[in-house]
């Protein structure tokens, strides 16, 4: 995996969840890195690359870039030969407007970037940030299919504009990307559709939707009982991990679930009574679907969601990821347990 240090690798979207561990293993391992973000004089955003990038051979260069501007990506992408294209929105809780803030950004971020692709003759290959949500959509969509989980061949059909709009953004901008790459020949397109990602972050500023799942365990969020809600979890170092098997495996090709196993609510809330004990209010019991479906609204849920997703299981086959990209996935609890302990060394969840 020695890369040859004249090349340098474009990460957009750098100082994200996902981004940050990637940016730190490409320069671990000695790549030159063009890092994209909003603003690179926003120390709260970019110290944590900074801080990565002291003590590794790789080299960082921060780039501005906004993903609704198509020329944006130019001037970071030049002499790249391999992009990683991980900036998207990742709103879950509160949309106001779905297409101004999901479909929009999504959307014209993927076709910015690719374009800029298009543009850059030292380009050879694209690895694009999906999400499982591009596969399916409510976990009730499982007994629509032949199999008894989901694998590459599917697509979310049943998102849109009103009804998982995220799922819906996460499609649309994928889909997309295989156009794009599809209409030329110079740069092939690999593509990771990872699930929850869960685990420690670089910074403590992320807002990515699992950071804010697990504040809500520590802070009461499910105190009076979980659901019958089960989440695919895969920890936020094996995302970062098959990002760049993706790149610099030469027979990837296509989509890859990401996927360690899945959990439900209720075993994740055991999970972390096992290791910090009674100090929070971790769920014990859970509540029935028709008392799940009542406070539904109360949380921001829209029924039509609850309804397709309480009591549903959720599976997927990640063997095309293990055997193709050589994946081994930390065990979900493990990711559960790491990923906490960090919320509470930063104090964004307290012992009650």
């Amino acid at each position: 995996m020695t890369p040859p240090h004249s090349t340098p690798v474009l990460v957009t979207g750098s100082n994200g969840y996902v981004a940050s561990w990637l940016v730190m293993r490409l320069l671990e391992r000695g790549f030159d890195v063009h890092a994209t973000v909003r603003d690179p004089q926003d120390a709260t955003k970019t110290a944590h690359l900074k801080a990565a990038a002291r003590d590794c051979p790789g080299t960082l260069a921060l780039f501005r870039a906004d993903l609704l501007d198509p020329g944006a990506f130019d001037s970071a992408m030049a002499g790249c030969r391999l992009v990683f294209h991980t900036a998207s929105p990742l709103i879950v809780r509160g949309v106001e407007d779905p297409v101004r803030d999901l479909i929009e950004p999504a959307t014209a971020g993927t076709r910015n970037v690719l374009h800029a692709a298009n543009r850059t003759p030292s380009v050879r290959r694209v690895v694009l940030t999906s999400s499982i949500t591009a596969i399916y959509g409510d976990a009730a969509d499982l007994e629509e299919i032949d199999d008894d989980r989901f694998d590459e061949s599917h697509w979310n059909t049943t998102s849109g504009e009103n009804h998982q709009p995220y799922s819906y953004s996460k499609t649309l901008s994928e889909r997309l990307a295989w156009k794009i790459a599809e209409a030329q020949s110079r740069w092939d397109l690999v593509v990771l559709n990872p699930g929850l990602v869960l685990g420690p972050g670089l910074s403590p500023n992320t807002k990515a939707e699992g950071v804010l799942m697990m504040v809500d365990f520590g802070n009461g969020y499910y105190r009076f009982g979980a659901p019958e809600l089960e989440f695919a979890i895969v920890d936020v170092r094996d995302v970062a991990d098959a990002h760049l098997r993706a790149a610099v495996t030469p027979e990837a090709s296509g989509r890859h679930i990401l996927v360690s196993e899945s959990l439900s609510v209720i075993e994740i809330g055991g999970i972390l009574r096992n290791s910090f004990g009674d100090g929070f209010p971790f769920p014990r019991n859970a509540v029935s679907r028709l008392a799940a479906l009542m406070l539904a609204p109360r949380r921001g849920i829209p029924q039509a969601v609850a309804r397709r997703n309480l009591g549903y299981p959720l599976r997927f086959d990640n063997r095309r990821s293990r055997t193709l990209l050589g994946m081994s996935y930390r065990p979900a609890a493990e990711s559960v347990v790491e990923h906490f302990r960090q919320l509470l060394d930063d104090g964004l969840v307290s012992v009650r």
